[in-house]
């Protein structure tokens, strides 16, 4: 079974690639911990794989990748094959390290890691790739993903083809806890004279924590994953007024059906 965490459409994309060739099964992350269940229970049959795909936030995997695997328990894990991708716009600082212990806490062993650059999507800061750029990033995203597939089906153990960046223990040791307690202020979201009410926002949000009533409100659960933003067919949706000369992104190989929620 394939656990995915996706905003954008990145993740979702690499987490198709590897289930289409290995024959696993799909599992959002972000609708199972909208069951709010106290725990998440699956069972692996004796040659099943398991694999976790998600973003990378700040160098380090998102909060709900983390209490997703907090809630997991994998019954009838016996050493089955465990593998972990992070999808970037470069480096990863020690996310795979992140994940690595995480999992150890619950008893399973993370057997390989792999890092894939895709398309910049965090427009609080920097924007959007060029269409140039974009394109290149997907194309050898392509021919990473195919590494990827012949790893798993090899079983490869040990293997950890990462890309951390300068100072990953900076990165992810200081940066990712402070962007975790102070990046996102969901009062700094809001829709602007274009929206029309479409309701697009709502059915992407990986937290159902937006109600469009005329217009979008949202609550105080997210995910930090501003699928709501890249989203928005007006392109109304603003954070403050960091996203407002942005650019937009969403993966061409998804359609927008696969990230409604519900």
């Amino acid at each position: 079974m394939i656990f995915y965490f996706s905003g954008t459409g990145n993740s979702l994309y690499a987490a198709k690639m590897i289930a289409l060739h290995t024959g696993e099964k799909l599992i959002s992350i972000a609708e199972a911990e909208n069951r709010a269940e106290e725990s998440h229970e699956y069972c692996l049959r004796d040659d099943e794989i398991a694999g976790f795909v998600h973003p990378v936030y700040a160098w380090g995997p998102p909060t709900i990748v983390l209490e997703f695997i907090e809630k997991l328990q994998l019954n009838n894990y016996r050493g089955n094959y465990v593998f972990s991708i992070v999808t970037c716009g470069g480096s990863i600082g020690n996310t795979m390290k992140v994940m690595q212990n995480r999992l150890t806490k619950k008893d399973i062993l993370l057997n390989s890691g792999f890092s894939i650059p895709m398309p910049n999507n965090y427009i609080m800061m920097g924007d959007v790739d060029s269409k140039e750029v974009e394109h290149k990033k997907l194309t050898a995203s392509d021919e990473t993903l195919k590494y990827i597939n012949h790893a798993i089906d090899q079983r490869v153990n040990g293997e950890f083809k990462v890309e951390k960046g300068p100072l990953p223990w900076l990165l992810t040791g200081i940066i990712n806890p402070l962007f975790n307690k102070n990046a996102i202020d969901t009062t700094k979201f809001q829709a602007d004279h274009r929206c029309t009410g479409c309701g697009t926002c709502e059915k992407v949000c990986n937290l159902n924590n937006i109600k469009v009533d005329e217009k979008p409100q949202w609550g105080q659960r997210c995910s930090q994953c501003l699928a709501c933003v890249h989203y928005c067919p007006m392109k109304a949706i603003q954070y403050g007024k960091e996203t407002e000369k942005k650019g937009r992104y969403t993966n061409p190989k998804i359609a927008i059906s696969e990230m409604f929620r519900g």
